[in-house]
């Protein structure tokens, strides 16, 4: 071969190794944390995103911010899989989680610059986690779960900041009361709470419904509007004369016997109904269609009949009134009601629905939210969802931490006290860990005005005094005790928020080559922050190869909003 040099890529693949590769990836994470740091907190901005068909999100919530982002960077979307797992798993947090991934990045590029090598970074972050998530147990809070004041801070302190200020009081109790009505033991499944969303009225509007709301209206005029104290029948079928399943032909001589024949399917029609009526069902959902002979024989009858009910729906029915689905009617007997002691046609927002309410013991219910326009409901439904899944960790830990900050800056002290019992250089990345947690509490205070220096050295100075839930109130700007104040969050949420958060951060620093098997095209990212530092996305120097415009699709995503 002598000296020929050896070609194992093709001639569209782009390679970036070493530094240039640790500084690309750390760029383009550094780039998605600031695009939602300024979201953070009870001062936080809001974001207005425009999707390339027109459509407009106002929102300060993180994971949404993220997913509407058009991103296309593989670095940048490990650090929106932050957020998406941390939505999975705990509802809140979201934002939190980013922003200490992106801190992380920015510490450990400081000390690989000193040639503190990747793996021992790795190897301290990881440690610090570890360490940081028993610290947290040790601070913990307990939460008995018939405690319900707490639980209405907790889920006031998840909506603040987040379009729902003026409502937040009756917004928690809902929340709260949902979430203890579809607890079913240690089993709680907030997919039970159905959240309608109706463009009208205000948010003091918005109301808790003890039951399920069908978006259908009855088959027929001439059925009831109202039925009260209604049996209930759930069917997994069509009211209607099956075909056959094979291919016949009938050669009719006589007008007779076409007669006969749709004598024959009116028969079988009013024998379903008959069985409807022998079990005393007088309401009937179902899953398939109603046959228009069957709805006037329904109608005679009383009975209130829906049709092509989805199946999460019926699930939720069967949840609150107690009723059995049926896969066929000769299989119905009294046994597979179920009892409600309202089943309505109403108007809500202009659209006819069927409400099935005042039921003995109701495990799915439904919020009905109201607001001014369309935007505005739509945030408040996320700022519920948020609520919603930290009142669901908090009944299933019985765990919380006061927040504005306090858990962070008390992180913080512990780690600086255990990075002194860590040997070599991870020491120095366990206290750029404790250093990257302070960014929770100098963004709070840079997103409410104020000066984030004074804030965090107050905030040390009660810590180091015993004050452990002393965190900062971004409204007056004062430190005070998050507990006495009722601000609290979920314990799993912050964990969560931690360990994601080290995980995506030592998996970008870890690598030290990028391989694209194309050409990954876009505009380098616009960052005017101070605190973003490093070269531009696409690397320094124009690294062999490069990537593209370094950051992908985000360039067109998130250029206007950094």
């Amino acid at each position: 071969m002598g000296n020929q040099p050896l070609i194992v890529l093709s001639e569209d693949s782009q390679r970036t190794s070493g530094k240039d590769a640790q500084s690309m990836n750390i760029t383009a994470g550094k780039a998605v944390s600031q695009s939602v740091r300024t979201t953070l907190g009870p001062k936080g901005m809001d974001k207005m995103l425009v999707g390339s068909s027109g459509n407009v999100v106002v929102t300060n919530d993180g994971v949404t911010i993220l997913k509407e982002m058009d991103i296309d960077h593989p670095a940048a979307n490990m650090i929106v899989e932050v957020a998406e797992t941390q939505e999975d798993e705990v509802g809140d947090g979201t934002t939190s989680a980013v922003v200490v991934s992106g801190e992380l990045l920015k510490r450990a590029e400081e000390l690989l610059e000193q040639d503190i090598h990747a793996t021992t970074l790795a190897q301290g972050y990881r440690q610090a986690a570890e360490e940081a998530t028993d610290a947290l147990e040790e601070i913990a809070i307990d939460v008995d779960e018939t405690d319900t004041d707490i639980l209405h801070q907790i889920a006031a302190t998840a909506m603040t900041g987040k379009g729902a200020e003026n409502a937040k009081e009756l917004l928690a109790d809902l929340v709260v009361n949902a979430v203890q009505a579809v607890a079913d033991d240690d089993d709680i499944d907030t997919d039970n709470v159905q959240i309608e969303k109706v463009v009208g009225g205000s948010v003091e509007n918005s109301e808790l419904v003890e039951g399920v709301i069908i978006g259908k209206e009855r088959v027929s005029e001439n059925m009831p509007y109202f039925v009260e104290d209604a049996n209930v029948a759930l069917v997994d079928d069509a009211l209607e004369v099956k075909e056959t399943e094979i291919d016949a032909e009938v050669n009719v001589t006589d007008p007779d016997q076409l007669q006969e024949f749709l004598d024959q399917e009116e028969e079988q029609l009013k024998e379903m109904v008959d069985q409807l009526v022998d079990v005393g069902a007088d309401a009937v959902f179902v899953n398939g269609a109603i046959d228009d002979m069957a709805q006037h024989y329904l109608a005679e009858e009383g009975i209130l009949g829906v049709r092509r009910v989805k199946a999460s729906d019926m699930g939720r029915l069967t949840r609150s009134t107690g009723a059995r689905p049926v896969s066929t009617l000769d299989d119905l007997s009294e046994d597979h009601l179920g009892f409600a002691g309202s089943v309505a046609q109403k108007d809500v927002g202009g659209d006819q629905r069927i409400f099935v309410e005042d039921v003995e013991d109701a495990k799915a219910v439904t919020l009905i939210l109201r607001g001014g326009t369309e935007h505005v409901i739509d945030e408040i439904d996320r700022a519920i969802e948020d609520s919603l899944g930290v009142v669901r960790t908090t009944l299933e830990d019985g765990k919380v931490l006061a927040g504005g900050g306090a858990p962070e800056v008390d992180l913080a002290l512990s780690l600086r006290d255990y990075a002194d019992s860590v040997g070599g250089r991870e020491q120095l990345a366990v206290e750029a860990f404790a250093d990257a947690l302070e960014i929770i509490p100098r963004t709070l205070a840079e997103n409410a005005g104020l000066d984030p220096i004074d804030s965090l050295v107050e905030l040390r100075s009660e810590h180091d005094a015993g004050e452990t839930a002393a965190g900062l109130d971004a409204y007056t700007g004062d430190v005070i005790d998050m507990e006495a104040e009722g601000v609290y969050e979920p314990l799993r949420v912050k964990t969560q928020a931690i360990e994601s958060a080290t995980e995506a951060a030592v998996m970008l620093l870890r690598i030290d080559d990028v391989i694209a098997a194309g050409d990954l095209k876009g505009g380098q990212v616009d960052n005017d922050d101070d605190d973003a530092g490093g070269p531009p996305a696409g690397g320094p120097g124009g690294a062999p190869g490069g990537m593209g415009g370094g950051m992908g699709g985000m360039g067109g995503g998130m250029g206007g909003m950094m």
